[in-house]
């Protein structure tokens, strides 16, 4: 038994140290202390299987890896672990551009219907927030959750935005609309320093 809570101790630490993480970001991920995830690579305690499983999926490894003393192929990790990164940034981007291409898309058959310029620009105005939503969601699922705040701060104010433009193409002015951005930049902020509470 220890000497399988040693093995898992090491290909833990390794793991962390290769994709540059400290033992708070670890924890952080995985909703645990980093007084816990200390003790699981000090082989003072193991996680259970539900958690070695959300650890593989994390670095692009098996259960099966975790738990072996044996390095069959040094490379594995390295790019297993890239190979899923590339993929989801790949999937990330992928979507971000489907939401631009939707945007130019009804710029486009929009002004071909209509027959001159007129509001269209306003989709390409609304594409912005679409995007950040879309980068929120995936950031959120499968990279680091502390940019969340960045994209809400820029998705909060991209809307105001384009509230603004959309009331500007209609000759009114609703300025006073970004005092509604800036007490929400201040909730933003003072959100970002509420932790979450860790798991024993």
């Amino acid at each position: 038994m220890n000497d399988i809570k040693t093995t898992v101790a090491k290909n833990i630490t390794e793991l962390r140290l290769l994709n540059n993480m400290t033992q708070a970001e670890l924890g952080e991920k995985l909703n645990y202390s980093d007084k816990t995830v200390s003790k699981w690579e000090r082989a003072e305690s193991t996680p259970d299987i539900s958690v070695l499983c959300e650890i593989a999926d994390l670095f692009g490894v098996t259960v099966d890896y975790l738990v072996s003393a044996e390095n069959v192929d040094e490379n594995y990790r390295v790019n297993k672990r890239e190979e899923v990164t590339y993929n989801r940034r790949v999937i990330t981007y992928i979507s971000e551009s489907a939401a631009w291409v939707s945007a130019i898309f009804a710029f486009i058959i929009t002004t071909l219907i209509i027959g001159r310029m007129s509001f269209q620009w306003l989709y390409l105005v609304y594409a912005v927030p679409v995007v950040l939503i879309i980068a929120l969601v995936f950031n959120s699922v499968w990279f680091n959750p502390r940019n969340n705040y960045v994209i809400i701060s820029g998705l909060m104010w991209s809307i105001l935005c384009a509230v603004h433009l959309t009331f500007f193409y209609f000759r009114k002015s609703v300025l006073l609309i970004y005092l509604l951005g800036a007490a929400g930049q201040i909730v933003i902020i003072l959100w970002s320093f509420i932790k979450k509470p860790k798991k024993r």
